[in-house]
């Protein structure tokens, strides 16, 4: 293992799980036979190696003694550790952009990749009610952001189950609205994202304890994100994943087909847009 340090202006997770591959093999470990000691599964280290999971400075110190590196993640964990997000969505963050899939279920707000700059902002405010205009801005900022993923015309494919709950709150105004419906009718009909909007005729769901985000990668186990109000889990066990995987296909198979749910979400578009004249 050399014993210089990464290029923090490359992808350092991605960098760090390739070495930490390499100590691997060199060391004549499986995953699994890594994980034992430090008390997780062979996938979890498949997913840092993959870079879609951070190397948090426990393991690093736990990793070097075990591999015999010589501190070289610990010294290398640094610039995992800066993120933009707040702790408890910046693994989920960074994973979302290594991604080959998202799905999504969003209860109470647009998801945050399809979010306008406006309903962002929104957002944030009523969240934080007394943060400066800089914080919010910062928020705002590193939510646009993350949406650029959007950019590449294929990947990730984003699928989204939306609460019919989404297209009556007001959130900023009805032109604050009628923006962010315009902007999310206008991703699907460039065929760039699917939706789905779950109605209120559909009663209780498979999902009523709150939001659920399910990726795929190329390269590494599928991972579970659960969030909560102000705190987020990132799952990896294959069993909890396959259970929030059904809990999502069950969500679907209640909610209204991507025509209907376009269709439903012009109209409440057209709705704000409507009041706004009036």
């Amino acid at each position: 293992m050399a014993g210089k340090n990464l290029d923090p202006s490359s992808s350092p997770r991605a960098l760090l799980g390739a070495e930490l591959r390499v100590a691997r093999e060199a060391a004549g470990l499986s995953q699994a036979e890594l994980g034992e000691p430090l008390f997780v599964s062979g996938s979890f280290i498949g997913q840092l190696e993959a870079g879609t999971r951070r190397m948090h400075i426990e393991f690093a110190r736990q990793i070097d003694n075990i591999l015999s590196t010589n501190g070289f993640f610990v010294r290398n964990c640094g610039a995992l550790a800066k993120s933009k997000y707040p702790n408890h969505f910046a693994e989920a963050a960074e994973a979302e952009a290594e991604a080959k899939t998202i799905r999504e279920y969003a209860p109470l707000a647009l998801p945050g990749m399809l979010q306008t700059e406006a309903y962002a902002r929104e957002v944030f405010i009523a969240y934080q009610p007394t943060a400066t205009d800089e914080v919010i801005g910062e928020l705002v900022a590193n939510r646009l952001h993350r949406a650029k993923l959007l950019a590449n015309p294929t990947t990730p494919l984003l699928w989204c189950v939306i609460d019919e709950t989404l297209l009556r709150r007001v959130v900023g105004g009805t032109k604050v609205m009628a923006e962010a419906l315009r902007h999310v009718a206008s991703l699907i009909r460039r065929r760039r994202i699917f939706v789905q909007v779950l109605p209120f005729a559909a009663g209780a769901h498979s999902s009523m304890g709150g939001t659920l985000k399910l990726m795929t990668f190329d390269a590494a186990p599928p991972l579970a994100y659960v969030q909560g109000n102000a705190m987020g889990v990132l799952l990896d066990d294959p069993a909890t994943v396959a259970r929030h995987s059904l809990t999502y296909d069950l969500l679907t198979a209640s909610a209204l087909s991507p025509s209907q749910s376009l269709a439903l979400i012009e109209s409440a578009a057209e709705d704000y847009e409507h009041d706004q004249h009036a």
